[in-house]
């Protein structure tokens, strides 16, 4: 996901991503010479994903990492539970009651384990104190508090320790000073593929879990670091549009918006770097053809960039694909 605009851990954590409340409108080096007139921007007050059909975003699907002395059969058995569980509509509606419905991600949790039977079925092991690292945007905690819950089941003595960015869980994680942390498969994998080949080492994520998987065990096994079942619940980059928008132009995909939305009416709203960046404005052109007719510059994401979504500011945004706000179902 977050490779994409610079970010760092799932959701909610970017880096170099700009200031918040840089606004204002540029005209990128897009629509240009027998572009076509595009799509005008349409107000709602629901947002929908359109599908990435042709693979730009990289898979960051929800995974466990856990320090490799404190892995038994057991910890790992109860996390994937939680992995499941998981998948990504479900993950939005976890997001929906922590940051719109504004439950503490300790009982947003809870009610999911209990409408889900997270603790059915569990074995008990020779438990312990285990500690469980979660990054600093709610996503993260509510699924710490999942993992919280899961870890009791199995005999374990489990707390969540809120830590920060993957600059500061990582490390901690790897000495053993923290044991379990709910990760991104992708992001993962390209952070420590830098910590152990260089940071000029390529890209080991994919579009294909599995080939992410595989390259993150590898790299991961450098680091001390084991793996359980990655979920089918993912945060990444993600396009969106209001649902009126998808429906005035008949869109359900990034190929449908490229087909018929290309040219000078349609504004893209992103972060500032977006236009630059290969999993964003610039994926889009590459990998789509996709010419918006200008660019705003807005949030990564975040307040802004869905405002401008809803008021029919902009007719395409970068969102994270997990976002609470997103229309479900």
């Amino acid at each position: 996901m977050l490779g994409a605009v610079c970010a760092l851990a799932g959701g909610m954590i970017l880096a170099g991503c700009g200031d918040e409340g840089s606004s204002g409108t540029e005209a990128p080096a897009t629509a240009g010479a027998g572009a076509g007139a595009g799509c005008a921007p349409v107000a709602g007050s629901q947002l929908v994903v359109l599908e990435d059909d042709k693979k730009l975003q990289n898979t960051d699907n929800i995974v466990p990492a856990i320090n490799a002395k404190a892995s038994k059969p057991e910890l790992i058995a109860a996390l994937d539970k939680v992995s499941a569980a998981l998948d990504t509509t479900k993950l939005i509606e976890l997001n929906k009651a922590v940051d719109v419905d504004r439950k503490t991600p300790k009982v947003a949790a809870e009610e999911f384990a209990a409408a889900n039977s997270l603790t059915t079925g569990i074995t008990k092991g020779q438990g312990g104190p285990i500690t469980i690292g979660a990054a600093n945007f709610s996503e993260n905690q509510t699924l710490g508090e999942l993992y919280r819950i899961v870890l009791t089941a199995a005999g374990y003595q489990p707390k969540v320790q809120q830590i920060g960015n993957r600059e500061l869980y990582e490390p901690a994680l790897e000495k053993g000073e923290i044991q379990v942390v709910p990760e991104y498969a992708a992001t993962l994998a390209d952070f420590l593929n830098g910590k152990v080949n260089g940071a000029s080492a390529a890209a080991i994520s994919s579009p294909d879990l599995d080939k992410t998987m595989d390259g993150l065990k590898a790299v991961g096994e450098k680091a001390g670091l084991v793996f359980g079942t990655p979920s089918a619940a993912q945060d990444q980059n993600a396009f969106a549009v209001t649902v009126e928008f998808a429906n005035k132009n008949g869109l359900k995909t990034i190929s449908d918006l490229a087909a018929k939305c290309s040219g000078t009416a349609t504004v893209m709203g992103g972060p500032p770097e977006c236009p630059q960046r290969p999993k964003c404005q610039k994926g889009l052109e590459e990998v789509y053809a996709f010419k918006a007719g200008s660019f705003s510059s807005l949030d990564a994401g975040g307040p802004q960039t869905k405002a401008a979504l809803t008021t029919g500011t902009i007719s395409v945004g970068l969102v994270f694909s997990s976002d609470g706000a997103l229309a479900v179902g």
